[in-house]
């Protein structure tokens, strides 16, 4: 499940920066690319850093675990 989340996050950043710089370097600007670059790339960023908060402490948890 944790895998398949980071790939998801890895994949909604990557989409949402490539829209937005294929905008930027294009001739003509699609404001509707814009956003939704940016909505893709903010959405991924948000769950990755969800991700890794919930996350954190999972290391303290496995060595806790060997200790015991």
């Amino acid at each position: 499940m944790k895998k398949n989340s980071q790939l998801i996050n890895a994949l909604l950043i990557g989409a949402g920066g490539l829209l937005l710089l294929t905008e930027i370097i294009g001739k003509e600007d699609n404001v509707i690319y814009l956003i939704v670059g940016l909505v893709l790339l903010m959405f991924g960023l948000y769950r990755a850093t969800n991700h890794w908060a919930y996350t954190k402490d999972d290391h303290k948890k496995e060595d806790q675990d060997q200790i015991d």
